[in-house]
């Protein structure tokens, strides 16, 4: 055979060999899956008779539990009705219970009513039988007494009203009494307290200053060729300079305590700087002058917050400053104001007041005596007028008006502010008079008293705060005295000037005297 023929056969063969085992090995495929699904539909079938079973017994069970749950439930619902029906029963009874009570009552209440009707009606015989008694009772007496019905009564209500009247009076008097004993004791309390708590320096101002010199040969360049300094000096400042024998000392004398002050420091930096002429001292004093300015609104600004007023304007602060400078009988005005700021917070304490807002009143009450030198009016309208320049509260404009007594006072602070400034000015040792003055202030006292009809004597005491009058009885009677006790005041008031307040007492006695034999 030929080799070409022999390869194809091959070819052939095992291509055949190839097709037949390739379907042998598919026709074994077959017969596994088919197999293999046999087993898992027969596997499937027994999970599903499994589940099917698994299913019936917990419906069964679930059946059972409910029946169960219906049986449970069934019980509860019959136990809470024969509960419920056994207290409806009880609410039954007590109802019944409860109506019996009603009607045996109702049965009493009837029984009651029909006796009250023969109460009433024998209590209605009776009331006739008694007025009739009266009317006969009322005409009898108005024969024994001779007066009407009508007549008695007034002289009766008369009576009475006169007893009434007499002990009113009686007791209004004694209330009072006590009421001033006890407020004058509570008051005098807290001022006591005010006072101790509220400690000042005494008086110590003057209206001339005294400046040393290192020797007596500077007077003469202080005072110059042809006396130009001074001249100088005196022009720029307004302040008279004082120079005579006294040793090594310039005395500067002004009524304008600020203009005194800036003459005071511009002449010591001339002194120590040692170039005196008119340029050197025109330029010190204008140093002066700052520095004073300067001086003034540390001197407000510390008294405010020494007594603790905040908020107050700068101008108020510069104003209270100038103060420092200002002297009411030889007393600081600025320390003053402190000193009544301080005393007002502390009586506003004891009473229960805004203590900030008396302090604050207190502090501005006499800020006019800053301006008054420089503008004309009172320095309580000028005080006024800075506050309602400065937007101050309604309460301290009063208080600035009425510690004088110039207008009435609308709050309790401002009362509190004119007891402060009292205080203030009447220590020992807040104002300083001379002799001269003092006494003939008490003669002038006395004079004004005496000149008043139906006086007997008067005598000035208590340092002239208080003038004691003895009338004559017979010419003055009770309701005169408290005439004359108002026009003694509104005249001193008029004429004298003085610190503080003159009490006015007018006495009147009265004296019968017998003789037992």
């Amino acid at each position: 055979m030929k080799p070409e023929l022999v390869a194809i056969i091959v070819v052939a063969v095992a291509v055949v060999f190839s097709i037949i085992s390739s379907v042998i090995t598919s026709l074994y495929r077959k017969n596994v899956s088919e197999k293999k699904i046999g087993n898992a539909e027969s596997k499937a079938r027994e999970i599903i008779d499994e589940a099917i079973k698994t299913a019936e017994s917990k419906k069964k069970e679930a059946l059972l539990e409910a029946k169960e749950e219906n049986l449970k439930t069934k019980n509860e619902l019959d136990k809470e009705v024969r509960e419920r029906r056994a207290e409806i029963q009880r609410y039954e009874k007590r109802v019944l219970n409860k109506e019996e009570t009603i009607d045996k009552k109702m049965d009493s209440y009837e029984k009651k009513e029909a006796a009250l009707k023969v109460k009433e009606e024998e209590l209605a015989v009776m009331k006739a039988k008694v007025e009739s008694l009266n009317e006969q009772r009322v005409q009898e007496l108005e024969r024994i007494s001779g007066l009407t019905s009508e007549q008695a009564k007034d002289y009766l209500l008369k009576t009475v009203e006169e007893e009434v009247k007499h002990e009113t009076a009686k007791l209004i008097k004694e209330n009072e009494a006590r009421v001033k004993e006890e407020s004058e004791k509570r008051a005098k309390d807290i001022i006591v307290n005010a006072i101790q708590k509220c400690s000042t320096d005494h008086v110590s101002e003057t209206t001339i200053s005294v400046v040393n010199l290192p020797n007596d040969e500077m007077k003469g360049r202080i005072i110059g060729r042809e006396g130009r300094n001074i001249r100088t000096i005196e022009t720029l400042t307004g302040v008279d300079l004082i120079i005579d024998d006294t040793p090594e000392a310039v005395i500067l004398s002004s009524f304008d305590p600020i203009r005194r002050e800036v003459a005071r420091i511009a002449l010591e930096k001339l002194i120590v700087d040692g170039r005196i002429h008119p340029a050197r001292i025109e330029e010190m004093v204008e140093k002066a002058q700052k520095e004073v300015e300067t001086m003034i609104r540390e001197e407000g600004e510390a008294a405010s917050l020494e007594v603790g007023v905040h908020g107050l304007h700068p101008e108020l602060i510069k104003l209270l400053g100038r103060m420092k400078f200002r002297t009411s009988y030889g007393q600081n005005a600025l320390k003053h104001s402190i000193e009544v700021a301080h005393l007002s917070g502390l009586i506003a304490a004891e009473i229960g007041l805004d203590v900030r807002v008396a302090k604050r009143a207190g502090l501005l009450h006499d800020i006019g005596k800053s301006v008054d030198h420089d503008m004309e009016g009172t320095h309580i309208q000028l005080g006024v007028d800075i506050c309602r320049k400065y937007k101050e509260s309604a309460i301290v404009i009063n208080a600035v008006e009425a510690h004088h007594g110039d207008v009435e006072p609308e709050s309790l602070i401002a009362c509190v502010v004119q007891a402060a400034d009292a205080i203030s000015a009447s220590r020992p040792g807040a104002r300083r008079e001379t002799l001269e003055t003092y006494t003939n202030r008490l003669k002038q006292l006395e004079d004004i008293t005496d000149s008043f009809e139906g006086v007997e004597k008067s005598f000035a005491i208590q340092a002239g705060r208080e003038i004691r009058v003895m009338v004559v009885p017979e010419k003055v009677s009770d309701a005169d005295m408290v005439l004359m006790a108002r026009d003694i005041s509104k005249q001193i008031e008029a004429e004298l000037e003085y610190p503080g307040q003159i009490k006015v007492n007018v006495i009147r006695e009265s004296r019968v005297t017998d003789y037992a034999k």
